[in-house]
């Protein structure tokens, strides 16, 4: 296992020979570092990661709360990750359409 630069937790699960592992694999890591709950599991080897932001509205003195999606690939190794769970992702390359972050840590269902 190599190091990613970046102070995670180490995965305890086994590599199976994915190459966009950053662990295991060849995947390098680059750029913003998120944190989110995980809204979807059902693709292969992906998951969605929503990200709640609050919003000031200027003409209603109010706050609206908003939420962004994001694609993130999920390495075997980190695996067991269900709906609900908080999970840490960091940015790299452009792994299809509309996957360009990597699950670096699964936090379970913590708050």
């Amino acid at each position: 296992m190599r190091d990613i630069g970046v102070d995670v937790k180490p995965p305890t699960g086994e590599w199976d020979g994915d190459q966009n592992c950053p662990f295991y694999g060849s995947l390098r890591l680059r750029g913003q570092v998120l944190e989110g709950t995980v809204a979807n599991v059902g693709m292969l080897g992906t998951i969605v990661v929503e990200r709640d932001n609050v919003r000031y509205m200027q003409k209603y003195e109010r706050y609206e709360k908003r939420t962004s999606a994001l694609s993130a690939h999920l390495p075997n190794c980190i695996g067991g990750v269900e709906v609900g769970d908080r999970v840490k992702i960091m940015e790299c390359r452009p792994l299809s359409k509309t996957v360009s972050f990597c699950v670096i840590e699964n936090n379970g269902g913590e708050a």
